[in-house]
């Protein structure tokens, strides 16, 4: 069964920012961080992060 994910938001620099659950890559737009996730397999290079 695969895990439950689910996109986080957070108020930074006077904006809500969306955030990937696996690798913490945050984006101005839910619907781009959800398109993210689904695919994201947390094996993304360290400077990204």
């Amino acid at each position: 069964m695969v895990p439950l994910r689910m996109v986080t938001s957070t108020k930074r620099d006077g904006m809500t920012w969306y955030a990937c659950e696996v690798c913490e890559l945050l984006f101005a737009d839910r619907e781009e961080a959800e398109t993210h996730e689904g695919s994201c397999d947390g094996d993304g290079p360290d400077y990204l992060q």
